[in-house]
C-alpha cells in the first residue's frame, strides 16, 4: 500500500495521519472544515518535534514528514488511496454516509478503515455495497504514542483484508491486535470501563476516596500489567487459586448494567474533571496540565527505552 488516506483532522484524525507520513507513506488528510486543516498540521508538526527531541523522530526529520501530507476537503480527493482511514465524529448517520460515498469513489480494492471505539463497526458498513473491505482500525489516544490497535473483523469484513491491515500496522510500528467478534468496546474498552466500574462503586460506597483508589492502582496490580496481563496472570497464580478467589469476590462486585448514579450526579452537577476543574477530584488549570505533562512524559519515555533495548539487541545480534 502506497496511499493513506485519513478522514477527519481532529485530534486522532491528524495523529493517525502523523503515524503514517512518519513512517514514509504519503497521506492525504481531508477534512469538510477547511479552517480544521492548518492547525492540524501544526499540531503534528509539534508532536513530531517533540518526539525528535526525545530520539523517536521519523528517519528523514520533521519536515520530510509533513512534507508528504496532503490536505483536501474533498471526500473524492481522499478516496484516491489504497488504505482509508474514518475519523469523524462518533455519530453513526454520519459515519455510514461517508462509508456509503467512500464505496462509491474508492477502486474495488481500497480498503475502508473506521477508528470507531465505540460503534458497531458492522452497522457502520451496512450501506455500503463492498462490504467485505469495511473493518475497524481503533487506534489509542495519543495515536503517535500509544503502540495498540484494536483491528477489528466485522460480520462481512474478510480474512485477506484483516490480513493487509496487520501487516500495513505492523510496518508502521504499531502493535495491531486481531479482535474476531464485533462487540461494543472490542476488547481493550470492555477492560477499560469494567475497571472503572468497580473504582468509580467503591467511590461511590465510601470505600475509599477516588485518590486512593488511583494509588491503589499506580502502586499495586498497575505496576505489573505492562508486562503481565491478567490472563498470564492467572496462569501464573494458578486457576484454581483464581477459581477459589472468584467464588468469593465476584458476588461482591459491582455488576450493574447502568452507569453509577454517582457519574451520573457528578455530570448533572456540571463537574466534568479537568475540564470545568471539579470531578472526581479537585483540578487547578495547573494540576490538570501537569497530570497530561506526565502522562505525554511517561509514555515518550517508556518509548524511548524500548527503541533502545531493540537497538541494543540489533547490536548484539551483529
Amino acid at each position: 500500500m502506497e496511499r493513506i488516506a485519513v478522514i477527519g483532522a481532529g485530534l486522532m484524525g491528524s495523529g493517525i495521519a502523523q503515524v503514517f507520513a512518519a513512517g514514509g507513506w504519503r497521506v492525504t488528510l481531508q477534512d469538510v472544515r477547511p479552517e480544521a486543516l492548518e492547525p492540524a498540521l501544526g499540531a503534528l508538526r509539534r508532536n513530531l518535534e517533540f518526539l525528535e527531541e526525545h530520539g523517536l523522530g521519523p528517519a528523514d526529520g520533521v519536515d520530510a514528514a509533513v512534507a508528504r501530507i496532503d490536505t483536501t476537503t474533498e471526500l473524492e480527493t481522499a478516496a484516491e488511496a489504497d488504505f482509508v482511514v474514518e475519523c469523524v465524529f462518533e455519530d453513526v448517520a454520519l459515519k455510514q454516509e461517508v462509508f456509503r460515498r467512500l464505496d462509491g469513489c474508492c477502486p474495488p480494492d481500497t480498503i475502508l478503515a473506521t477508528n470507531t471505539s465505540v460503534i458497531s463497526i458492522t452497522e457502520i458498513a451496512s450501506r455500503s455495497r463492498r462490504r467485505g473491505r469495511i473493518l475497524g482500525t481503533h487506534f489509542w489516544n495519543p495515536p503517535y504514542l500509544i503502540p495498540l490497535v484494536e483491528v477489528v473483523r466485522a460480520a462481512d469484513t474478510e480474512v485477506a483484508v484483516m490480513d493487509s491491515t496487520i501487516a500495513l500496522l505492523q510496518k508502521a510500528g504499531k502493535h495491531p491486535v486481531r479482535v474476531e467478534k464485533d462487540v461494543p468496546g472490542f476488547v481493550a474498552n470492555r477492560l477499560q470501563h469494567a475497571l472503572w466500574r468497580e473504582a468509580i462503586s467503591i467511590v461511590e460506597r465510601g470505600i475509599a476516596d477516588a485518590a486512593t483508589v488511583d494509588e491503589c492502582v499506580r502502586f499495586g496490580f498497575g505496576m505489573r500489567l505492562p508486562v503481565l496481563g491478567p490472563m498470564e496472570n492467572a496462569d501464573m497464580v494458578g486457576l484454581d487459586l483464581t477459581l477459589a478467589i472468584h467464588d468469593y469476590i465476584l458476588p461482591h462486585l459491582e455488576a450493574s448494567p447502568e452507569p453509577s448514579p454517582l457519574l451520573r450526579g457528578r455530570v448533572a452537577a456540571g463537574d466534568l474533571g479537568f475540564k470545568t476543574g471539579t470531578g472526581f477530584q479537585r483540578w487547578s488549570p495547573e494540576a490538570a496540565a501537569a497530570s497530561r505533562e506526565h502522562l505525554l512524559t511517561y509514555l515518550t519515555e517508556l518509548l524511548a527505552r524500548g527503541a533502545a533495548h531493540r537497538h541494543d539487541d540489533r547490536h548484539h545480534d551483529d
